[in-house]
C-alpha cells in the first residue's frame, strides 16, 4: 500500500506533462472530505490517504506518495439533487432565496450561476418544490461550498492573490532625508500652521447641533428642529 501524506491544491506548481501522466482516483464527497481513508487509483495501487485534520480533497487536487509518485483526484459522479428556478413561475432570485433557506439548515450546497446542487434528501426536497423551484435527481460529481471560514479550497480556483498581473502595486518610496538646515525650517511652519483654538460665543457663524429635544430654546432663539439654535447674531436669514 502506498502511503499519501502531501496534498498539491489543484497541481499548482506542476509541469502539465506530470498531471497526464499521473495515475487517477475517483472519489465521492464523503470520502473526499475525510483527512484519512483508503482508495485505489486507475493503475490498480491501494492508496492510504493520511492528510492534516481537515483537509478537504477536490476535484484536481493531486496527491504525493511516498514514493514520489503522484495521483489525480477525480470528483467521482454520485446521486445529486440539482435545483433550477421556474422560468413560468418565478425568477432565478428564488435560487438565491433557497440557498439562504439551505445555508441556514448547514446544508452541504454547490452553487452555480443558474442552479444549485444537494445531496438526496426528500424533505428538503419537497420543500424547495413548494418554493415553486424544479428539483429533479441525477448523477454528477459533487463540489459543495467549503464556508465562510472552512478550511479546503472550492471549485479549483487558486485564491492567493498573487497581484502579478497587469496590475501590481507600487511600493511606497521612502521619503528623502530631510537636511539638518531644513528642519528648523519646517519646525517653524508647524508652528505658524499650528490652529488657534477657538472660542464660541454670539455671532461665531458655526452651527454647534445642540439639540434640546423641546422645539424652544428659552430665552435664546428657537429650535426648528434642525439641531441648531437660532438667536442674536447667529447671521441665518429668518
Amino acid at each position: 500500500m502506498l502511503t499519501v501524506n502531501k496534498l498539491i491544491a489543484q497541481g499548482r506548481g506542476l509541469a502539465s506533462v506530470l498531471v497526464k501522466r499521473a495515475a487517477s482516483v475517483e472519489l465521492d464527497w464523503d470520502l473526499r472530505q475525510k483527512s484519512r481513508f483508503e482508495a485505489t487509483d486507475s493503475q490498480g495501487r491501494q492508496l492510504g490517504v493520511f492528510l492534516p485534520r481537515g483537509t478537504v480533497v477536490r476535484g484536481g487536487d493531486m496527491l504525493l506518495a511516498d514514493d514520489g509518485s503522484l495521483v489525480l483526484v477525480k470528483a467521482a459522479a454520485q446521486p445529486v439533487l440539482v435545483v433550477r428556478h421556474c422560468a413560468e413561475h418565478g425568477t432565478p432570485f428564488d435560487l438565491l432565496r433557497a440557498a439562504y433557506h439551505l445555508g441556514n439548515r448547514h446544508v452541504a450546497l454547490e452553487l452555480r450561476p443558474d442552479h444549485l446542487k444537494l445531496e438526496p434528501d426528500h424533505v428538503l426536497a419537497d420543500m424547495l418544490r413548494q418554493q415553486h423551484l424544479i428539483v429533479s435527481a441525477s448523477n454528477e460529481a459533487f463540489e459543495p461550498e467549503a464556508g465562510a471560514y472552512g478550511g479546503g479550497h472550492g471549485h479549483g480556483h487558486g485564491h492567493g492573490h498573487d497581484h502579478d498581473h497587469d496590475h501590481a502595486h507600487a511600493q511606497p518610496q521612502a521619503a528623502p532625508a530631510t537636511p539638518p538646515q531644513g528642519r528648523a525650517a519646517l519646525a517653524a511652519i508647524a508652528v505658524s500652521a499650528a490652529p488657534v483654538p477657538h472660542v464660541h460665543g454670539p455671532g461665531c457663524g458655526h452651527d454647534h447641533g445642540h439639540d434640546h429635544g423641546q422645539g424652544h430654546d428659552h430665552g435664546q432663539g428657537h429650535d426648528h428642529g434642525h439641531g441648531h439654535v437660532h438667536g442674536p447674531g447667529c447671521q441665518h436669514g429668518h
